[in-house]
């Protein structure tokens, strides 16, 4: 299992990116890692992380796409970064995967550029895994497509299935579609397009409707399909949102406390580990010709080392055989709007 690792991606690349890739092929004994980037950057970054395996391969190259420029004119401009050059691996078919914690935009807009689709699929979409009080659900797109098509919407909730199906081990996924209201009449055209699209599907029978907001956490269903305007948006609220009840909460019942403050405190670092982002690594591009994995910018060496695992199973579960066989049954693939 071979995956191309963006070393220069991330707020602080390429230190904990490396750390990362060094912790993943340590406890994964079958994964080979390609570290893409500076190599005079990347080499001294290994020694510090004690790098002893020969299972972590460099492919140098020396540009690096920020984080606050403009994805499509900075892909044009560097023709040799690293973001471009691990989409490139991949299409070579040198790497199994890709895995970065750069610029979101650049790596989205690297994968279209080549058109690296699985089949059938019209625009591939970013899903993220969200926790509720019932365990978990996918939530997509969260970026990719802000100006999604209900096809492309459709799409979302059978490859999320899929995803979801993998990740819980549900059998069969329900599927809620993000609105202003429950009721079936609400909402713009996009949404009432794409919920007559549901309706009409195999999914029919998983499709629970418009869901809201606030019924996001309280996990109402597997997963949730909106278009990557709203998604991002959804997450970050969410993700800032957490923080803030978990330091606010902190604070208040540790100052409460009088006795069993250190218990208290490891309660709420437990709770902290069990929802922090790292965790989970990254969120996979889905409707791409091979695995990609997105991280988040701040992502440390543990977030980087779960992301290559989590690329790595997802690859090995063969995810990408299992959204072509579905959508080639699927009757609306050939009538849906391109």
């Amino acid at each position: 299992m071979r995956v191309a690792l963006d070393a220069m991606g991330g707020d602080h690349a390429p230190g904990p990116i490396v750390a990362g890739a060094v912790q993943a092929v340590a406890e994964d004994p079958d994964l080979r890692v390609v570290l893409v980037g500076d190599r005079s950057q990347i080499e001294p970054c290994l020694v510090r992380a004690g790098a002893g395996s020969d299972r972590l391969d460099l492919f140098h190259c020396t540009q690096v796409v920020t984080m606050e420029e403009t994805p499509v004119v900075a892909l044009r401009k560097k023709p040799d970064n690293s973001i471009s050059r691990c989409w490139q691996l991949l299409a070579e078919r040198k790497v199994d995967a890709v895995v970065s914690a750069g610029n979101t935009g650049a790596m989205v807009a690297g994968g279209l550029r080549l058109r690296l689709f699985l089949k059938n699929v019209r625009r591939p979409g970013i899903a993220a895994v969200m926790p509720t009080l019932k365990g978990h659900t996918v939530l997509l797109d969260v970026g990719a497509n802000v100006n999604p098509k209900p096809s492309h919407l459709f799409q979302y909730g059978v490859m999320g299935s899929i995803l979801a199906k993998h990740l819980f081990d549900v059998d069969q996924p329900t599927i809620g579609l993000m609105n202003i209201g429950s009721e079936e009449q609400k909402g713009h055209d996009l949404a009432k397009e794409t919920h007559t699209l549901f309706n009409a599907s195999p999914l029919s029978e998983r499709f629970i409707g418009n869901i809201e907001g606030r019924d996001i956490l309280k996990g109402v269903c597997d997963v949730i399909v909106t278009d990557g305007f709203v998604g991002n948006v959804v997450l970050k609220v969410c993700e800032g949102a957490y923080e803030f009840f978990m330091q606010v909460t902190t604070k208040e019942v540790l100052a409460a406390l009088t006795v069993e403050r250190s218990v208290a405190k490891q309660a709420f670092q437990n709770l902290f580990n069990r929802y922090d982002y790292s965790e989970f690594g990254g969120a996979p591009l889905l409707g791409i010709d091979g695995i990609c994995i997105i991280c988040h910018g701040s992502s440390g060496d543990r977030a980087i080392k779960n992301a290559l695992k989590l690329a790595a199973r997802h690859a090995r579960a063969k995810l990408n055989s299992l959204i072509v066989q579905e959508l080639e049954v699927s009757p609306a693939v050939g009538t849906m709007d391109e």
